[in-house]
């Protein structure tokens, strides 16, 4: 499914069937490493996994950072100290290996997404991408997202490190273009310890902005996936995690990264999950039918009750099946008369009263 296809759907209302399998975006980002076998690889292990789309990251390290850029990461992890640094080693891939990588998601059935994160890698993604994903990084640069909007298409927004006041301010610069918008949240610690995952601002957020689709942007440990559960039960509609084939591996997007049996396991636990919650609405199900005719009670004749007696609270007790006159109408066969004879532990029907 397409990204803009779900937006579209997900902004009309709501079925009583909530919450639902949400859209799964496997963030490849450049855990590629330079290598389209690795690439393709990654593309085919997140369909595999369940992904719904399968997202790089596209940029040129001269574009992107400065030389002097400090480190934002767990350096034991990943000990680049410079982010020009760090970024030069990912940045070989550009039009040709990214238009290759649309063909092959095509190919696996999932869809094809990359973040630009400069004009230049805007121009030519917007030819294979039918959604713009904005980094957290970019939330406060005004141009870049007027220019990203300017190709019409819906954007999806992280919200890393945000205020509310700077949320609602890209909010409102995305509005005047006009585009639908995805909020996601975010917090840009790598990793996230999953008591700083902070997913309360999943609900606020929906509060906020009750008319976006809000979606959750995952930096957590994979570990048993249990807070991409826990963010889709608490409303989010979009999720996005790092994706790799091998988070042994060193560097800064693999050891946080889920792989494809993690995607399996989250999927396959969320389905029982979803299916234990059901309608959100109060009914009685089909399923409670036998109980509610055998497990409620009627009213039962407490002793021989003689033809032409008006019945009295004494004559009356309540008793299981439900297949008489229900308790509810206590009040009511009180004074009323028995046509005949009612004996004693006989379920009453109203046509035994008159």
């Amino acid at each position: 499914m397409r990204l803009s296809d779900f937006l579209a759907g997900a902004s009309c209302p709501a079925p009583a069937r909530l919450p639902a399998m949400p859209y799964i975006i496997a963030e490849a980002g450049v855990n590629h490493e330079g290598s389209m076998d690795i690439a393709r690889r990654l593309i085919d292990e997140a369909a595999e996994g369940g992904a719904d789309a399968v997202k790089f990251q596209t940029y040129k390290a001269a574009t992107l950072a400065s030389r002097d850029s400090p480190a934002y990461w767990d350096t034991s992890k990943e000990p680049t100290r410079s982010q020009f640094e760090l970024f030069q080693k990912h940045d070989s891939f550009w039009k040709n290996e990214f238009e290759a990588l649309k063909k092959h998601c095509d190919a696996a059935g999932v869809a094809f997404m990359s973040t630009p994160f400069d004009v230049e890698s805007a121009r030519f993604l917007n030819d294979l991408m039918d959604v713009f994903k904005i980094s957290s990084s970019d939330i406060t640069n005004r141009p870049f997202i007027e220019h990203l909007c300017g190709f019409g298409k819906p954007v999806v927004l992280s919200t890393g490190a945000s205020s509310l006041a700077e949320i609602a301010e890209a909010v409102d610069w995305i509005d005047a273009a006009g585009v639908p918008l995805a909020l996601l949240h975010c917090v840009l610690n790598y990793p996230t310890m999953d008591e700083n995952a902070a997913l309360g601002m999943i609900p606020a957020l929906i509060r906020h902005f009750p008319d976006r689709v809000i979606g959750y942007s995952d930096h957590t440990l994979p570990a048993d996936m249990k807070v991409l559960e826990v963010a889709t039960l608490l409303g989010a509609r979009i999720l996005e995690k790092h994706f790799t084939h091998d988070k042994t591996l060193p560097g800064n997007d693999h050891y946080h990264a889920m792989d494809r049996e993690d995607l399996k396991r989250f999927r396959a636990n969320l389905a029982r999950t979803l299916s234990m919650i059901g309608e959100t609405r109060v009914v009685a199900l089909e399923s409670e039918a036998p109980a509610r005719r055998n497990a409620r009670r009627s009213l039962v004749a407490a002793r021989r009750i003689p033809a032409g007696a008006r019945l009295e609270a004494a004559d009356l007790t309540w008793k299981r099946p439900a297949s008489g006159i229900s308790p509810r109408h206590y009040h009511e066969v009180i004074g009323m008369t028995a046509r005949d004879a009612i004996e004693e532990d006989a379920i009453l029907h109203w046509g035994d009263l008159s």
